[in-house]
């Protein structure tokens, strides 16, 4: 027998089982129950719902950044003409 579950598949009662049974019982009349193993389906699900809602928040809160610090600026350069200029560098090797 390979698995745990085959002795007890094959209807041989463990001797731990039979040391639990009140007397004057017949061990071939005892249906052993086993609780089905664990579906980690709900656990999965739930990390990964989590992880995008997060994920979804993180990106709500960066383009709300993005377009308020936008209209800040065009809101400085139309009122008080104060302008932004993003250059980049060009690195000589």
């Amino acid at each position: 027998m390979h698995r745990p579950d085959e002795q007890i598949a094959a209807g041989h009662i463990p001797a731990d089982l039979l040391r639990h049974l009140p007397p004057g019982t017949d061990p071939h009349r005892i249906v052993i129950v086993q609780a089905p193993p664990r579906s980690y389906t709900g656990p999965i699900l739930l990390t990964i719902t989590l992880a995008g809602g997060v994920a979804l928040v993180v990106l709500m809160i960066a383009i709300t950044l993005h377009v308020a610090s936008a209209a800040a600026v065009a809101v400085l350069s139309a009122t008080g003409g104060v302008g932004l200029t993003l250059t980049l560098r060009k690195h000589r090797k």
